[in-house]
């Protein structure tokens, strides 16, 4: 018992054990884990720690009074934070508070908010040791259920090896068997292990978890509306496809430094990161076969043939808050077959949109796969509400501080599937056509001209909206609150105040204001995880609900990801490669196959009502890396993806060091053609240094452990 006790001085770092003050009778490990409901009680303790700083999805700033959850991951070169630039002392724009944490910015970092995520995760895998290797105890649970039980911690033990890794870089991997602390503190020091080595960790853990979770039907790969929080072996196996895929990615497997990369990016950036012992802890050495392995573990997860994509049928009728269908784009192809083979009886800016704004809750999503949710009704998803909060508009009683970036509405596709007009064009990108200048009209409207036009009350463009925003894809409506855009606004008392079009104009209700910091910096709002029966207000309920917004899941890993991962490793390959599946009952052929390929990006596309990519762009490998790209920034807006996308990938000294543009919010209505230029947003700077990879170690934890080092460019000491 001492071994397994004595290892939360190593795993929490000196942190106060939690697990010694939960249970107020201090009964001992053996009477605890043979009791089933204090068994299950530490099971959930273990959970909990996913919680706050280690939240995947949302908003910066405080959680419902459960303290700062501190995640920038959801800001990038797409979309931006504006709350706090006005408010010295508190993360203002060029103060360096949060600077590391906003990618916008850099500078120092504060000490407290570092360590809480690190802190947290030590804290979550002692708990869930401890339970793996006490539960055994239990009389009152069946066999089968104790396995899946430890299977389930040990997957939560996993994935919080997962997010330190993903924030700070390789990590040191706690014995199993624990460590003696009657040790003398120097010798419970332990180095970083290598990113390699950490990976192969949460790989190996993650199928055990599958298997011991499998052990137990109710919840082997779906589990039921009360549990839906707690993993399956889809979560598992879609881990570990994640895990592989950023240890194939340039960063962490040397591909830059063995070939060709873009000015301004420092291919050996991966050599600063070692142990005082000089060794690399990450791979300085190409490994195409990693592609391969990932590829084959995101095909695990296709290969259980538990997930789809979320679809949302056509609609015919419309109401005051639901537009008819707008037709897709005739491609003959999508345009030609129903769902999942086409788009022809789907409605894909609802099937977008309803995945995140809680019409459709995780355990109806046959798209969900991990995630924090709300699971027996009571507990209310703060980070998400609060980034709702911050996006919504002033008239809807929003913060009206949230938004994108002009890079971010470049993005998107036109309905075909071909480029905006005028798009990327400040950064000397695109095409070199010209934005599109002008407003609709009520003649226009009247008439039908545009197929965004829906019928009734409800709709997604109307007069005088900006024709930069017309013609786009079903995403961008499903996504961009765009000058001139229509919010429902369904839970308001006022029929009237329903289905309006909002504008940003300086002084229009919306816009900027002298001495005001709640306005869009650019010009842009973000309407993703908005539910037309939102109605926000900043003061919780006593439910922990933020007024009557609708509550919404943390869909941390969804089947979108997976598809989209799946091709980008296919995409990478030259060679080919015969791969055991994750149980051994099979072995796949890896390799560069275009139909495989399709089967992770034709979905996406299809159900986003856009063309497939043109025989051309499947052929070349630099054309198809360069699309999976864009798809994926469009596809995880706000989703914490993007974020991290571009630190593997090493083009984060490319696409967060470029100016930020937006609109010249400081125009009003009767100037509205000058308020629709798109100009540089002095307000949001841009900045990236390698140091920026990877977060800092608080100089607190590197004083605990004199074996653990620092991350490259940043201090052991204050």
């Amino acid at each position: 018992m001492m071994s397994v006790v004595g290892m939360g001085l190593l795993l929490s770092s000196c942190v106060d054990l939690d697990s010694d003050k939960y249970f107020a009778d201090r009964t001992t490990l053996e009477s605890v884990f043979e009791d089933k409901t204090q068994s299950e009680e530490w099971l959930a303790y273990a959970y909990s720690f996913l919680s706050q700083g280690n939240v995947e999805v949302g908003s910066k700033g405080d959680t419902g009074g459960t303290g700062p959850s501190w995640n920038p991951f959801c800001f990038d070169d797409d979309m931006f934070y504006g709350d706090r630039d006005n408010s010295p002392g508190f993360g203002s724009i060029g103060n360096a508070d949060w600077a590391n944490y906003n990618s916008f910015h850099e500078g120092n970092y504060d000490e407290n908010i570092s360590q809480g995520t690190w802190e947290r995760c030590y804290k979550g895998i002692y708990q869930a040791s401890v339970f793996i290797h006490n539960i055994y105890r239990n009389k009152e649970l069946s066999a089968d259920r104790i396995i899946e039980y430890r299977g389930q911690a040990r997957f939560v033990r996993a994935y919080y090896y997962w997010l330190l890794l993903r924030k700070y870089g390789p990590v040191p991997i706690m014995p199993d068997e624990g460590v003696d602390y009657t040790d003398s503190y120097d010798d419970l020091a332990q180095a970083r292990n290598t990113y390699e080595e950490v990976v192969e960790y949460i790989s190996s853990e993650m199928i055990q978890a599958a298997k011991e979770i499998s052990a137990y039907a109710g919840g082997a790969y779906k589990r039921d509306e009360g549990n839906i929080g707690r993993p399956t072996v889809g979560a598992c196996l879609a881990t570990r496809a994640i895990a592989y895929i950023y240890a194939a990615s340039p960063l962490m497997n040397g591909q830059l430094a063995n070939g060709e990369h873009p000015a301004g990016v420092n291919a050996n950036a991966a050599e600063q990161l070692r142990n005082f012992d000089g060794k690399p802890l990450l791979t300085l050495q190409y490994d195409e076969s990693k592609w391969a392995r990932a590829a084959a573990a995101c095909k695990d997860v296709m290969e259980l043939g538990v997930y789809q994509l979320y679809h949302h049928a056509k609609i015919d009728v419309p109401s005051d808050w639901m537009a008819i269908t707008v037709e897709p784009y005739d491609d003959g192809d999508f345009s030609t077959k129903n769902w999942p083979d086409g788009y022809a009886d789907i409605d894909p800016r609802l099937s977008y949109r309803d995945i995140f704004n809680g019409t459709v809750s995780a355990h109806e999503n046959p798209e969900f796969i991990f995630g924090r949710v709300n699971n027996h009704g009571g507990i209310h998803n703060f980070s998400i509400m609060a980034m709702v909060g911050h996006a919504l508009p002033s008239s809807l009683r929003g913060w009206n501080t949230h938004g994108l970036t002009q890079k971010m509405v470049d993005a998107y596709y036109m309905q075909d599937g071909t480029d905006a007009p005028g798009a990327r064009k400040e950064w000397g990108e695109g095409d070199g056509s010209e934005r599109p200048t002008g407003f609709t009209t009520s003649a226009q409207i009247r008439n039908g001209d545009f197929p965004e036009l829906l019928v009734g009350n409800s709709k997604t463009l109307g007069a005088n909206t900006p024709m930069m925003y017309v013609g786009r894809e079903p995403r961008f409506y499903a996504s961009v609150g765009f000058n001139m855009s229509v919010w429902e606004n369904q839970r308001d008392g006022t029929v009237s105040n329903r289905n309006k079009q909002v504008s940003y104009y300086r002084n229009d209700g919306n816009g900027y204001l002298n001495n005001n910091f709640q306005y869009l910096r650019t010009g842009i709002g973000i309407k993703k995880f908005y539910n037309p029966n939102d109605l926000f207000t900043s003061n919780p309920n006593g439910d922990g609900s933020y007024g009557d917004c609708v509550d919404k899941p943390e869909i941390a890993i969804r089947y979108a990801d997976i598809l989209l991962l799946y091709a980008e490793a296919l995409n990478e390959l030259d060679g080919s490669y015969q791969i055991a599946s994750w149980d051994g009952s099979t072995t796949y052929t890896i390799s560069r196959d275009v139909n495989e390929m399709k089967k992770g990006l034709r979905p996406v596309r299809c159900r986003a009502g856009l063309p497939d990519f043109t025989a051309a762009e499947y052929a070349s490998k630099s054309a198809l890396r360069s699309k999976i790209k864009r798809e994926r920034m469009i596809e995880f807006l706000g989703e914490g993806k993007r974020y991290f996308d571009l630190r593997r990938w090493m083009d984060a000294p490319i696409e967060e060091a470029k100016t930020v543009f937006g609109l010249d919010v400081f125009q009003d209505k009767a100037h509205r053609d000058d308020f629709m230029q798109v100009v540089p947003v002095t307000t949001l700077s841009a900045v990236f240094s390698d140091k920026m990879y990877f977060w800092p170690i608080s100089h607190a934890e590197l004083k605990r452990n004199k074996l653990l080092t620092q991350n490259p460019g940043w201090t052991y000491n204050d």
